[in-house]
């Protein structure tokens, strides 16, 4: 799949750098910003192809996954890149853009769902030779 359009679900300087490669890319980019009349405020507003307001104060509206994907439908935008935090370790939003038929950034939501289980997640990492903590301080 040839990505055409990437909405960049975070801010600050992960926006910044996914909006400088995908430059390098010739890929169109689509930021974020919480209000209306704060864009002046964000310097990816500026540098991004477009902007959207999540219509949220403060960083509540970059956890707001609904209205996430009704951006990037809005915006048209084939792909995700949710940054990193939250939204890129959240099987459920992943499935979500999935489901709307937007790619998601990142891992298979059956994969993020997987490691969601931090116990789980270390069995995981043992069983295909990634040393753990524990298994780091045994030695």
């Amino acid at each position: 799949m040839k990505i055409k359009k990437i909405l960049i679900a975070n801010r600050g300087e992960i926006a910044l750098r996914i909006i400088r490669t995908c430059q390098d890319m010739g890929i169109k980019t689509v930021a974020l910003c919480p209000l209306e009349g704060e864009e002046s405020n964000f310097l990816e507003t500026r540098l991004a192809d477009e902007y959207y307001f999540l219509e949220k104060e403060g960083s509540s509206g970059y956890l707001d996954q609904k209205r996430i994907i009704e951006i990037a439908k809005k915006a048209k935008a084939d792909t995700i890149h949710p940054g990193y935090g939250f939204l890129a370790e959240n099987w459920k939003f992943a499935k979500s853009c999935r489901k709307n038929k937007i790619e998601f950034i990142g891992p298979h939501f059956k994969t993020l769902k997987k490691l969601e289980d931090k116990i789980e997640a270390k069995k995981i990492a043992r069983k295909i030779g990634i040393p753990t903590l524990q298994q780091v301080r045994a030695q």
